[in-house]
């Protein structure tokens, strides 16, 4: 497996939830690829930690569905499947949904700002083709409702299908995420105004528009000549 060259090593004192959070982003970012041999021993070097961290986040990985773990044999980055990114495509968007209706008269000003602000670095980061910079502040934009909305179920949810979409989700930033733009302006726009069930109801389509099949080996043998 090769391992990232790049990296300044951790402390010791790095605590279990922020080895989850690096191999969880190395995984999402595209870092570490589909079909990938994951070696705790490596990855522990990679981190500076011991390998007993690093084997419980690879198993919470494998609960989310970003690496498939074969005890006592291997585990590999999942690839991208379609019934498992809609299952969790669904979940998001449904949380997403309650989060904005939740937050519907008590966003402040400066959230409302915020979010505006994050949209136009989205889509200045849409034109320039910066693709993770497009990640960053989309998740800062929907985070907003999320955080105000103070409910930890429903964040907890996220932490564990989030990931899952949001890898899908590199494939159309990577492309034409144009529309995003517009739906995002329009969201603000109704949570500006007070309207609890435009908001929530944009919110969700927002997230349900990702194509299941985005990045996944479904969608690329059909791309693939015969």
């Amino acid at each position: 497996m090769p391992i990232p060259q790049q990296s300044s090593v951790v402390g010791r004192a790095l605590l279990r939830d922020d080895v989850y959070r690096r191999l969880r982003d190395a995984i999402v970012d595209g870092t570490f690829t589909p079909g990938e041999q994951l070696k705790d021993g490596e990855l522990a070097e990679w981190l500076g930690v011991s390998r007993t961290p690093v084997r419980e986040a690879l198993l919470r990985l494998a609960v989310s569905g970003l690496v498939v773990a074969l005890p006592g044999r291997s585990t590999t980055v999942s690839a991208i499947d379609a019934p498992m990114v809609r299952d969790a495509r669904d979940v998001v968007a449904a949380m997403h949904e309650l989060a904005v209706r939740e937050v519907v008269g008590r966003l402040s000003a400066q959230h409302i700002r915020g979010m505006r602000e994050a949209n136009r670095r989205f889509a200045a980061a849409l034109r320039s083709g910066d693709v993770e910079a497009a990640l960053a502040a989309d998740e800062e934009l929907h985070g907003i409702p999320v955080a105000a909305s103070g409910n930890q179920a429903l964040d907890a949810v996220l932490e564990q299908f989030g990931p899952l979409v949001r890898r899908a989700e590199r494939v159309r930033f990577g492309g034409d995420g144009g529309a995003s733009v517009e739906q995002h302006d329009r969201l603000i726009d109704l949570l500006e105004a007070g309207d609890a069930d435009g908001a929530a109801s944009l919110a969700f389509d927002i997230w349900r528009s990702l194509p299941a099949d985005a990045g996944s080996e479904e969608a690329a043998e059909e791309g693939r000549p015969a």
